[in-house]
């Protein structure tokens, strides 16, 4: 009875499979907020990392910073691709939306934490409880997509096996290490491949290209506040000087033609097999994560031009450089080099070697830095005039 009043009022609807050809398909408002609580986690990240790099801990901050991007990422795309194949905005997958929302608020909480202390506990924890709030969209699955049934139960079991395996080693004596944790992160990978080898869900293309534009712009987004918090921060305290004017400038400038550059083609046409999917979809942890460590290395920047931190300048020069060869070579991979044949293949990896070069030339992280946005932008105004032919 209760059941059936909950179908009468629309509370509770089948988790029937969208249609993957759907015309119009775009974003929900609920997505849409999804993605904004889910960026509190990464700013909370990248303000860490910036802290470890002007400490001059960065090996130990990138270390941990990979750790808890990593779960962020994942849990995000996941619940990405499962609701461009099923979202029914009914009730209970509202509800089951919020428990993952909360989970993540809960990652945020616990980030300072594996930071300053090692601590991973209440990350661990807000971990699991995103993993099993998707879990139980899967059970809905199978009950509702007999075609796809086997594939619904094994993502729900390989989920929960892998969430176990997560508490498992972190709450017992066994000693969690980085071996650990990569072996979870194989384990965590290979459930989509393992769940959809024999029947794929249907995403929606269009869709899932819209969600990762989405999220790439609210990272750069967040990204620019975080390192111009740290430039406001100098002008309040009377530190401005003609190497922070080109830092803010370059910075500025990065930030916009990597924007120019994601969007400069559309790529939901080559989602069209499993292959391309799963490696367009995992490829990009690279540029996700890039974005963020250059926003906490463009903070980091300032802290060094107004002599507020402890590592070289050189080391961060590099630090923004190596991040922002990562995102070139993570864009090329995923979406240029399809587009691109004979020389013009090879203009990315030419830029990447020159911004690379950067730093041995300008020993100022402000000039380094705006040097490298020149070579940037200008490698995007040759590729729109020239590789585009």
């Amino acid at each position: 009875m209760p059941n059936s009043l909950f179908v009468k009022y629309g509370w509770l609807k089948p988790l029937a499979p969208r249609n993957p050809h759907e015309p119009h398909r775009a974003a929900t408002s609920l997505e849409l907020l999804f993605d904004l609580i889910f960026v509190v986690a990464i700013a909370t990240a990248g303000q860490q990392l910036h802290h470890s790099i002007i400490e001059n801990h960065l090996s130990h901050g990138l270390t941990l910073y990979f750790m808890v991007f990593f779960a962020l990422w994942w849990a995000w795309m996941n619940f990405s691709w499962f609701a461009s194949a099923y979202d029914n905005d009914d009730v209970f997958y509202r509800i089951m939306t919020f428990v993952q929302i909360i989970g993540s608020l809960v990652i945020a909480a616990g980030i300072p934490s594996a930071f300053q202390q090692q601590d991973f506990d209440v990350i661990i924890i807000g971990y699991v409880i995103m993993r099993l709030g998707l879990v139980t969209q899967w059970f809905r699955v199978a009950k509702n997509d007999p075609e796809r049934k086997q594939t619904a139960l094994r993502y729900a079991a390989g989920i929960i096996i892998v969430q176990i395996g997560w508490l498992l080693f972190h709450f017992t004596p066994i000693n969690f290490t980085i071996y650990l944790f990569l072996l979870l992160v194989i384990a965590e990978l290979s459930v989509p491949i393992f769940a959809e080898a024999n029947n794929m869900t249907p995403w929606h293309p269009h869709h899932i290209s819209e969600r990762y534009a989405l999220l790439t712009i609210i990272v750069l987004g967040e990204s620019i506040i975080g390192s111009f918090a740290a430039i406001s921060d100098a002008l309040n305290n009377q530190l401005l000087s003609q190497e922070l004017i080109f830092l803010t400038i370059g910075g500025l400038l990065i930030m916009f033609t990597m924007w120019w550059a994601y969007f400069d083609h559309d790529v939901a046409e080559r989602l069209n097999s499993r292959k391309r999917a799963f490696s367009w979809g995992y490829g990009h942890f690279f540029i996700f994560v890039s974005i963020a460590a250059l926003g906490a290395g463009l903070a980091a920047a300032v802290d060094v031009v107004t002599h507020k931190a402890e590592i070289s300048a050189g080391i961060v020069s590099y630090f923004v450089a190596i991040s922002l060869i990562v995102y070139t070579a993570s864009l090329w991979l995923l979406q240029e080099i399809h587009h691109l044949s004979g020389i013009k293949k090879w203009f990315y990896p030419i830029t990447a070697a020159i911004v690379l070069c950067i730093p041995m030339i300008f020993t100022q992280v402000g000039y380094a830095v705006f040097a490298m946005a020149i070579v940037y932008a200008l490698r995007l105004i040759f590729s729109k005039c020239y590789l585009a032919r």
